[in-house]
């Protein structure tokens, strides 16, 4: 499943590497076959729909939701869905040919894995702004394979709650009915609302904490077109701590009798949080400062996502069809 809004330009080199792999899956042997989903999120014009209808005529399945928000956008599709297991990509990301079937071999060597996730790379690293990424906060989740699961023998105190360790929601796919079950993804997070992100994070905990593995397999490979300027990559860096707070706001409202435990765990987690995001080295005293100030930035974000989520919440609800 692909979620756009006005960026058709991008478009087709996603859908055309997508359907690329949903054809490896299928040629690898039976299992079904695989739809392609594209949900239009509150378009401004006809361009998306127009690109689907002339372009790929019988092979993507568009769906539009009219409210804005990413996680609006999955729900229309999950909704909609009609195979066992539900893969999503972003529509600036590019599908490794071998992207869905090594998804699908992972659910199937494991009974017990809720959702798989899988490397993501940079697709280009042309610009200063793409690079400066890299250094500070780059997609990629390593090379080894891994599994999350809270019964597991050496579970961390903070699996529970580190959820960007295990993925992002460029490259993750879940056991359709079991999302379903969890009641998909939480409308008030997301890109699109003032809480700019968090909701793959909430979805990764969702399913830990109903009992389930999150896997992590470096062969499903995406590739991502980072933002190219530096504006665009100062809104996402902010969109980033934002996101982390809405997204902790968020897991305490699923889950209200784990706020003594998380506010035990908070310590450590801030000081985890302080470390993993030091500015790696750099090359020039002008990306140090970059570095710096991109941290700022995102630590200034993490306050403001808790009152973001519950003021996107109190919107929503006061109007008609919201969450």
């Amino acid at each position: 499943m692909i979620c756009t809004r006005d960026r058709t330009e991008l478009l087709a080199d996603c859908l055309d590497s997508v359907l690329r792999a949903a054809d490896t899956l299928t040629a690898a042997g039976p299992g079904g076959t695989v739809e392609v989903l594209l949900v239009d999120n509150a378009p401004a014009g006809p361009d998306t729909e127009r690109l689907v209808a002339e372009r790929y005529p019988g092979r993507i399945r568009y769906l539009r939701e009219p409210a804005p928000g990413l996680s609006r956008a999955r729900n229309r599709g999950l909704a909609a869905a009609r195979g066992t297991l539900c893969a999503f990509t972003d529509d600036d990301a590019l599908a490794d040919p071998g992207w869905l079937a090594a998804l699908a071999a992972a659910f199937a060597a494991d009974p017990r894995a809720g959702c798989v996730t899988g490397l993501v790379v940079p697709a280009e690293l042309d610009t200063p702004a793409q690079q400066l990424f890299e250094r500070y906060a780059g997609t990629e989740r390593g090379w080894t394979p891994r599994d999350w699961n809270l019964d597991a023998p050496g579970a961390g105190p903070l699996d529970r709650y580190s959820t960007g360790r295990c993925g992002i929601g460029a490259n993750m796919a879940f056991r359709t009915e079991l999302l379903r079950t969890l009641g998909g993804f939480d409308p008030a997070t997301g890109t699109g609302t003032p809480a700019r992100g968090g909701e793959d994070l909430l979805a990764f905990h969702l399913v830990l904490t109903a009992g389930h593995t999150v896997a992590y397999r470096p062969d499903a490979v995406v590739w991502h077109r980072h933002r190219r300027t530096l504006h665009a990559l100062t809104v996402q860096v902010s969109g980033l701590g934002i996101g982390f707070g809405a997204y902790l706001a968020a897991a305490l409202r699923h889950h209200p009798a784990l706020l003594g435990d998380l506010l035990l765990r908070l310590p450590a987690g801030a000081i985890g949080w302080h470390r993993g995001h030091r500015p790696p080295a750099a090359d020039t005293p002008l990306d140090c400062r970059r570095l710096r100030a991109l941290r700022r930035m995102e630590r200034r974000g993490l306050a403001q996502g808790p009152p973001r989520y519950l003021y996107t919440r109190r919107q929503q609800h006061r109007t008609p069809g919201g969450g």
